[in-house]
């Protein structure tokens, strides 16, 4: 494993632990050049889940593309990347166990929303803002309601496919 911060490739693991119900291992590295220490992790490489959009294209599933929008709509909240990587991977975790070659787009987008609904509220409202394709301001405050009354996603908001 090469250095990420001088490219050196004598490193060293000074500790290994199994993360994500042993899906996961995090090894913790030190440089031999510049003493430097960081992370990296192995996972077991899944068999490719395709992603079927709204619009019936399929692509392989990017699980950058989950952290990715989860990490814009919890932009300038007190969220660690740790607390959004964990959520990426319980996602990713809860669709390759399901050992499906396809999945839909509503289908992750779903499950995002459920765990920021768990996580933040505004983080919640961003992505569904974003997600259901709100048109009015009315859209954003069933949203806030929904969110204050603590009953969930209601499924007569979500739009169709």
């Amino acid at each position: 494993m090469r250095c990420p911060y001088c490219k050196n490739e004598n490193t060293e693991v000074i500790d290994s632990r199994e993360v994500l119900e042993g899906s996961s291992i995090r090894r913790r590295r030190e440089c031999a050049a510049c003493k430097k220490r960081f992370t990296t992790y192995e996972k077991v490489d899944h068999a490719d889940v395709t992603v079927v959009k709204r619009n019936g294209t399929r692509e392989p599933f990017d699980r950058g593309k989950v952290l990715g929008g989860m990490a814009k709509a919890c932009e300038k909240r007190n969220i660690g990347m740790k607390e959004i990587d964990d959520i990426a991977d319980r996602i990713e975790m809860r669709i390759r166990s399901r050992g499906v070659k396809e999945i839909g787009s509503s289908e992750i987008g779903d499950m995002v929303i459920k765990e920021l609904f768990r996580l933040d509220p505004v983080a919640y409202i961003r992505f569904a803002s974003v997600y259901e394709n709100f048109e009015s301001p009315e859209e954003f405050r069933k949203a806030v309601s929904i969110f204050k009354s603590g009953a969930g996603r209601k499924n007569e908001r979500r739009r169709e496919d």
